[in-house]
């Protein structure tokens, strides 16, 4: 198995302490990407990603790469601390940069573990909102692992060890696992908003040159047969009404 990890920290303490954690859990080969040493300009709001695609970013010499590797790998380990109540500056900027997946989502074969640690409160907003993000994303399967490490001289590593077991067990069995319902609406909003009299350019060239317009979902997830009609009657219903 190929694991990417993705640090949101500037530091090397708990928040990857933790990672240390989980990867002796797991078998693989690993590749680490600490979005400290990458320096990636801040995100500069301009919609070229949205607009006319990615590869117009004028960041994304830094962005594209990290993306690559995103695509090749088998499952993901994004890892932050908690910065004022939510991720670092350095993982929301990676974020931001990565923004046009909401409307174009393509990992839906990937597993992910979130990373969070707080030496006080809000771990679990925290993970809560990467967990949503990646999904967004189109990542099949989200574990989270918020840690409050506070004060303590040790990492709780019983309850890191149980949830690194179980995502490993879910990587390695290659299970794909169905959308949750809200899941289901948001890709069957892009979908149809690529199909409107006057879509955005860079929309409508991934919807259908991926062929995903022609279906319920993406095609490698099974969605079961009750989902299947609910995304029918979702997308006629937005159809209409986008």
């Amino acid at each position: 198995m190929k694991y990417l990890i993705i640090n949101g920290s500037p530091r090397k303490k708990n928040t990857w302490a933790i990672v240390d954690r989980i990867k002796y859990n797991l078998e693989g080969n690993f590749e680490e990407i600490n979005l400290s040493e990458c320096n990636i300009p801040i995100c500069k709001g301009c919609f070229s990603c949205f607009m006319k695609g990615e590869g117009y970013c004028p960041h994304n010499g830094y962005i594209g790469p990290i993306v690559e590797k995103l695509k090749d790998c088998d499952a993901i380990i994004l890892a932050s601390p908690v910065y004022a109540l939510n991720v670092s500056a350095l993982l929301k900027n990676f974020i931001d940069h990565t923004a046009y997946f909401y409307h174009r989502p393509e990992f839906f074969t990937k597993k992910a573990i979130v990373v969070v640690s707080t030496a006080g409160a809000g771990q679990k907003k925290v993970a809560n909102y990467l967990d949503e993000t990646l999904r967004h994303w189109g990542v099949n399967k989200v574990y989270k692992l918020p840690v409050a490490c506070g004060a303590k001289e040790s990492l709780e590593t019983d309850k890191i060890d149980k949830v690194a077991k179980k995502f490993r067990s879910d990587v390695e069995s290659g299970k794909m696992h169905s959308p949750k319902w809200g899941d289901i609406i948001f890709f069957d909003v892009w979908k149809a908003m690529a199909l409107v009299d006057d879509p955005i350019p860079a929309d409508k060239e991934f919807w259908f040159d991926t062929g995903l317009v022609n279906h319920d979902f993406s095609p490698d997830v099974n969605l079961g047969f009750v989902k299947k009609i609910f995304s029918k009657v979702m997308f006629t219903f937005l159809r209409r009404v986008i």
